[in-house]
């Protein structure tokens, strides 16, 4: 019985479960993707689920958007204080609390939950049992900061280069696949946005909109940030198109999307997400440095880069500096490792040359 050969991508992957960093760095993002798919259960002052008046409601849903926070708790006047208002409010009540009772966006008062002090503020907000990163200047945890800031960090990098990756891959495409007068517009339009700097787009479009939000930076990162993907998809194209098994596509009557999506973009996939897992870095750098500035997403907004820019004002409040620090600079790390991961697994050059 002949043995049947593993595919590329198969073999991509067993090559890349070689490099022990790369596995790490892939194992730290999957532990921020969980962090930020269960912020809400992680750290807040809402119930992750709680029954009140007979139905069953999840006002942690309100941490991601405020809509979804049931509109019974305002018409009731909790004013987001749950713990004394379930149980005032209906006796028969209960909740499921997430594992640290500290919010994002506000100082918890005293006896907010039965037996906590109030949280510290300015100086004396630093790390204890209570307030396991510390609060800012206003009293506000940091430790749920970090968590909240999480989904920004993710959304900031996955978003943006979803966006550049698929404009990227569209424009280089269709340049290096039907070549001539559609490749030198492609490579026009490619050149024109390079000359584009993304920071000082942001910050005139933060000026201009009245009320900028995390999404218009998301925006403005993936619509400046797509043109290495372009010129290196469109390298791949002009490299594949001449390809034996593309000439048999077209010889057998497939059409130009059918060849280019189905018999050219599967094999020339694999060095285009390098270039992406690259960009995701950027991208967090970006919107961390535009908070850090105070250019970045607005209150209530929870990022690592504005409790950073919380400690401008106030150097003595150290760990504003360094758990937002860390955060940044292993989320970066770790994109960089697993680009330079895929990088090495999917290209023969670097692994012949390592030899």
């Amino acid at each position: 019985m002949a043995h049947r050969s593993s595919g590329f991508w198969a073999e991509a992957w067993r090559r890349y479960r070689r490099r022990p960093l790369g596995i790490a760095a892939l194992g730290f993002v999957g532990l921020l993707v969980v962090i930020a798919v269960f912020a809400p259960a992680i750290a807040g002052t809402k119930p992750v689920l709680c029954r009140y008046k007979g139905r069953l409601y999840a006002p942690c849903l309100g941490y991601f958007d405020r809509r979804l926070e049931p509109a019974i708790f305002a018409k009731d006047k909790f004013r987001g204080t749950y713990p004394k208002n379930l149980a005032a409010k209906d006796p028969e009540s209960w909740a499921i609390w997430p594992l640290v009772f500290q919010d994002p966006y506000r100082p918890v008062r005293a006896d907010e939950w039965p037996g906590r002090p109030e949280n510290p503020a300015m100086d004396q907000g630093h790390p204890t049992w209570s307030n396991l990163f510390g609060t800012d200047q206003g009293g506000v945890d940091v430790f749920a900061k970090m968590v909240h800031g999480t989904t920004i960090a993710l959304l900031v990098g996955f978003v943006s280069m979803g966006i550049a990756g698929t404009i990227g891959i569209v424009v280089g495409a269709i340049g290096g696949f039907f070549g001539g007068w559609i490749d030198s517009v492609t490579s026009r339009l490619t050149e024109i946005v390079m000359c584009i700097p993304t920071l000082v787009l942001i910050l005139a479009i933060v000026a201009i909109i009245e009320k900028p939000s995390i999404w218009h930076t998301m925006a403005i990162i993936g619509f400046t940030g797509w043109t290495g993907i372009a010129r290196l998809t469109r390298g791949e194209f002009l490299r594949i198109r001449g390809s034996e098994y593309v000439t048999a596509a077209r010889a057998s009557g497939a059409g130009p999307l059918r060849i280019m999506v189905r018999h050219i973009l599967p094999n020339a996939l694999a060095p285009i997400l390098v270039p992406i897992t690259f960009g995701i870095a950027a991208a967090i750098l970006t919107e961390s440095g535009l908070s850090f500035l105070g250019f970045g997403s607005p209150p209530p907004s929870a990022s690592w880069g504005s409790v950073l820019n919380g400690a401008r004002s106030n150097l003595a409040m150290w760990w504003l500096v360094v758990f937002p620090g860390t955060a940044i600079f292993l989320t970066v790390l770790a994109y960089n490792l697993i680009g330079e991961g895929l990088q090495e697994a999917t290209d023969p050059r670097l692994r012949e040359a390592r030899k």
